[in-house]
């Protein structure tokens, strides 16, 4: 090993020993919360367009095949964005792409309210899939890698809840303005918080481990030396004394990024955390998209009426993600994601068998798929980054968002097809169904355990 890299090693693992003492802190709370105000309106963003779109339909005379092409042209944009961010932000910094998403989000949503016809609208919603896309990957490396181990499982996911919180509120938010004030006004207000990419730019400091690992070291050491003082401030204490450095496994290896994901342990992590992805977000997307149309136009419900009955299973997804952030650290990464799979399989299998015959039947059993749907997909926000080096841990999480992004395009699709204008929605319901079974056999049975282990424990 050279002289230099012999030095950037010593100080990642100076770095890892100092940032890993660190106790819990209300600055990493206060970090949190402006990351997750971010993550928030990204989610928030990411709904309305299902919740809009009845309206947007009804307005501009839109076929199934344009409603379709409406739904998924923002998850292409999300899948090309998770792919450019990732690589960008193992290059510039995270806290960098996550301000540039930010900002490009929410001029693209005030374009979108302004828009008069469907194609200019169309690629706004695009563009802006691309920042979504790269935003939410990006976030989750960052937050991993001020975490420590102990409890990290709690800490990622409580802060990766306000994800769902803005799915939630965002439907909500729809239910009520769409019929009193118009789809407009909702991208209005999503545009509102690009004042927030100015506030992570200025006030979040970037990734100590990201820095240390590109041997920017003189920075890492005073990034170290910001976060020691917050939190000394916060607890009014005297910090621990770190584990000794020496103990910390670091590597200077280089590899190209695409390459090392299937290269040696990473391969196996690889193909079964792509797996859960695309399962996770197929099931998820694929049935939440459309049920504000299936309502109105299988139930003939009114829009209003379609629309709360669409938020049950918003809801009831928060709850289940904070189960998951309150229980993934006793039962492991492996187990929630396992289980909650197959928990969400019973109930598709039951919509299947029952025809999805009422309305209320479909909203009950639709809850039920995203109480334990939404505890496995928020935790792949922790896992994905457990499982990659700080070298290309925003490519490794990217990588897994364009996976993700393939199940929200392929979702809406399979089911439109399925669906196909009729009422008979056994097929759907089974087709899914069938899918997440899939996932959960190659989750319980390939999956890796991280849980209470360092990032570079697992991945040096």
């Amino acid at each position: 090993m050279t002289t230099a890299a012999s030095s950037d090693a010593t100080t990642q693992q100076e770095v890892v020993a100092r940032l890993e003492r660190l106790p819990l802190s209300r600055w990493h709370v206060t970090v949190r919360l402006v990351i997750g105000v971010v993550t928030f309106f990204e989610a928030f963003d990411q709904l309305l367009i299902a919740f809009s779109m009845p309206e947007i339909s009804r307005e501009w005379g839109l076929s199934a095949a344009g409603v379709t092409t409406t739904l998924t042209v923002g998850s292409i944009g999300m899948l090309l964005g998770a792919l450019g961010a990732g690589w960008m932000a193992d290059r510039i910094g995270r806290v960098r792409v996550i301000a540039l998403c930010v900002a490009v989000t929410a001029l693209c949503s005030l374009g979108m309210a302004l828009s008069t016809a469907l194609v200019p609208f169309l690629i706004l919603r695009f563009v802006q899939g691309l920042a979504i896309g790269g935003e939410v990957p990006t976030a989750a490396s960052y937050i991993s890698e001020l975490s420590r181990a102990k409890g990290r499982g709690r800490f990622v996911l409580l802060y990766e809840l306000v994800f769902p919180i803005g799915l939630a509120v965002g439907a909500l938010a729809s239910a009520w303005i769409i019929p009193h004030l118009g789809w407009r006004a909702l991208f209005l207000i999503a545009a509102v918080p690009g004042v927030a990419a100015i506030v992570v730019q200025s006030k979040v400091p970037e990734s100590p481990r990201w820095l240390a690992e590109r041997g920017r070291t003189e920075q890492a050491l005073r990034n170290v030396e910001h976060i020691e003082e917050r939190v000394r401030r916060s607890t009014g204490q005297e910090l621990p004394a770190p584990a000794p450095a020496s103990s910390i496994p670091v590597s200077t290896q280089r590899t190209g990024m695409l390459r090392e994901l299937f290269t040696g342990r990473y391969r196996r992590r690889t193909l079964v955390v792509w797996t859960i992805w695309f399962v996770g977000y197929l099931s998820n997307y694929g049935i939440t998209s459309w049920l504000p149309t299936l309502y109105k136009n299988v139930y003939h419900l009114p829009i209003g009426t379609a629309l709360w009955f669409s938020t049950s299973a918003s809801v009831t997804g928060v709850v289940g993600c904070l189960i998951a952030a309150l229980t993934i650290d006793k039962l492991g990464r492996r187990i929630v994601l396992g289980v909650g799979l197959g928990l969400t399989t019973v109930p598709l299998l039951v919509l299947a068998a029952l025809g999805a015959a009422t309305a209320p039947q479909l909203a009950v059993l639709s809850a039920i798929v995203a109480l334990f749907n939404f505890a496995v997909n928020i935790s792949l926000y922790l896992y994905t980054p457990e499982l990659y080096p700080t070298r290309s841990r925003a490519f490794g999480c990217s990588m897994g968002g364009v996976l993700n992004r393939l199940g929200l395009i392929t979702g809406p699709i399979l089911v439109g097809a399925l669906y196909a204008g009729g009422t008979d929605l056994s097929a759907v319901f089974f087709t899914i169904g069938g899918i997440t079974l899939i996932g959960t056999v190659v989750t319980l049975l390939f999956a890796e355990e991280t849980k209470g282990r360092t990032l570079e424990e697992l991945s040096p």
